[in-house]
C-alpha cells in the first residue's frame, strides 16, 4: 500500500438528503446514485446518516402502517452515530473505521464536509492481499416461496441484510434490504390501509428478489470480485463450487482482509 495515499485521493462526492425530506426521496436517491447510506444534513451541517436497512425496517413496521411513505421523514430514521476524518489524513485510517461504519464523512481543514468514503470507494484504491477462499463467508439462504413478512423477521432477528434465494438446490436470486425497502414503499403506496394486513401475507420472496443473481466460481481471482462489486454497485456476490452455492463474498469480508 502506498504511504502517499490520502483520504482525499479515495473520497467521492458526498450524496446528501435533508432531514426534513420524506424517506421516499432518500430511497429514490439511493437507488439512482447507487449509494448506501446517505449523509443527512440540516442547514448545511451533517446530522448523521440514513441507510436502506433503516428505511426497510421503517416501511415494514406496523407502527407506520397507517402512514403514507411520503409522510415519514428522514429525521425519523437518522442514525446520529457517524464518524469523520480529514482529507489530508492517510487513507489507511479508513480501514478500521469502515469495518465499524458504513460511511465516513470527510472534512476539510475548516471542518466543512467535502466528501465521503464507503467500502466501494476504498476498494477502488486498495485490493486485499488474500485468496478468494479466505474471503468466503457462510451464505444466509431463504426459499423463494417464503413470505416477505418471514424474510423481514429473519433480517431483524438474525441481523442479516442479504439472503441468497434458493429454488430447491438452485440459486434463484438474491434478496437484500434494498429489495425490501423498494417493495414496502410500493406496497404501502398501492394498497389501501385497511387491506394491508391481509395482502402483505400474499407477498413472497420471489416477488421482490433480484434475479438472476450474479455469481462467480470459487476459483475466480479476488480482483474480479472487486471489479464486479464496484461496477455493479452491489454489496455481495454468491460464490459457487461445481455449480452449487458455496458461500458469499461481501464488501465487509474484503475490508476485514485489507
Amino acid at each position: 500500500m502506498s504511504q502517499n495515499l490520502f483520504v482525499k485521493d479515495v473520497m467521492s462526492k458526498p450524496i446528501t438528503v435533508a432531514k426534513s425530506a420524506p424517506i421516499t426521496e432518500a430511497l429514490d436517491k439511493m437507488l439512482a446514485e447507487g449509494a448506501d447510506p446517505l449523509i443527512v444534513t440540516h442547514n448545511g451541517s451533517v446530522m448523521g446518516t440514513i441507510s436502506r436497512a433503516a428505511i426497510a425496517e421503517t416501511l415494514g413496521s406496523k407502527k407506520t402502517s397507517t402512514l403514507s411513505p411520503t409522510q415519514i421523514h428522514v429525521s425519523n430514521q437518522t442514525d446520529e452515530n457517524y464518524t469523520s476524518v480529514y482529507g489530508d489524513q492517510e487513507a489507511e485510517i479508513l480501514i478500521p473505521l469502515l469495518q465499524e461504519f458504513k460511511l465516513v464523512v470527510v472534512l476539510d481543514s475548516e471542518h466543512k464536509f467535502i466528501g465521503k468514503v464507503d467500502a466501494t470507494d476504498l476498494l477502488k484504491a486498495m485490493v486485499p492481499n488474500t485468496t478468494t477462499e479466505k474471503l468466503i463467508q457462510n451464505a444466509a439462504v431463504i426459499g423463494q416461496d417464503e413470505r416477505v413478512v418471514h424474510l423481514r423477521r429473519r433480517m431483524l432477528d438474525e441481523k442479516m441484510t442479504k439472503f441468497v434465494v434458493m429454488d430447491d438446490s438452485v440459486i434463484a436470486g438474491i434478496v437484500t434490504e434494498t429489495d425490501v425497502a423498494r417493495s414496502m414503499r410500493d406496497f404501502k403506496t398501492n394498497v389501501a390501509d385497511k387491506h394491508q394486513d391481509n395482502q402483505i401475507k400474499n407477498l413472497f420472496v420471489r416477488d421482490i428478489m433480484t434475479a438472476p443473481a450474479l455469481t462467480l466460481d470459487e476459483n475466480t481471482p479476488v480482483s474480479e470480485f472487486i471489479e464486479l462489486i464496484v461496477s455493479k454497485g452491489i454489496s455481495a456476490i454468491p460464490v459457487t463450487k461445481n455449480g452449487k452455492l458455496h458461500g458469499i463474498i461481501s464488501k465487509y469480508s474484503m475490508l476485514v482482509a485489507l
